[in-house]
């Protein structure tokens, strides 16, 4: 195993261990924080938060292949500097996703839930992007396609990002019923994902 593939695998223990971690933590506290595809909710959104679960659960394997079965082919891809660059922005992601958890505390949830009980966090983080977490996902998936390329992680990147993208447009409909007001004001002055995004 190479160095690259070193980083690769400590990457993936660090961003799929940190979202477990946060699971069982709040599921401690009596917090069920997976709701994807769960509950009484609008047919449009349990199919999305399906294909989320899916899409997402599929990457980890992807991503696992990518980095033990699946070798690189000779493209522009297969660069020393375009994959490093690639691990160094799979890292950045995961950095992202775990502040973003943290930030959440026990508001943290994965789907749409009207039944949970959770607070509006507008600060840290969340001050310069409405929408970290899933901005951490799209980082960590996006480098990690470029640290290890191959046809079947990029169909799946493009189809987890994708997907992700139409949660948060899911979620932007169900939170004014939520907070109100606050979401509102909120949303007008910090981006969905970064900067003018």
């Amino acid at each position: 195993m190479d160095q690259l593939n070193i980083l690769g695998f400590i990457v993936l223990i660090l961003f799929y261990g940190s979202y477990l971690c946060k699971q069982v933590l709040l599921k401690r506290k009596g917090i069920n924080t997976n709701r994807l595809g769960r509950g009484n909710k609008p047919a449009r959104t349990f199919k999305i938060e399906t294909a989320l679960k899916l899409a997402t659960f599929s990457m980890a394997v992807v991503q696992i292949l990518s980095l033990f079965v699946i070798k690189n082919r000779d493209s522009l891809l297969t660069q020393p500097a375009i994959r490093f660059t690639g691990i160094s922005i799979a890292f950045l992601g995961t950095g992202v996703f775990i502040t973003a958890m943290a930030y959440m505390k026990s508001s943290w949830r994965a789907g749409v839930d009207t039944t949970q009980n959770t607070v509006l966090i507008k600060s840290g983080i969340y001050r310069i992007s409405r929408n970290p977490a899933f901005l951490g996902f799209d980082l960590f998936y996006i480098g990690f396609v470029l640290a290890f390329s191959n046809p079947l992680q990029i169909v799946f990147t493009l189809l987890c990002v994708v997907i992700l993208h139409l949660q948060i447009l899911e979620e932007e409909r169900f939170l004014p019923a939520v907070f109100g007001k606050a979401y509102e004001e909120y949303k007008q002055v910090t981006p969905r994902y970064l900067l003018f995004f």
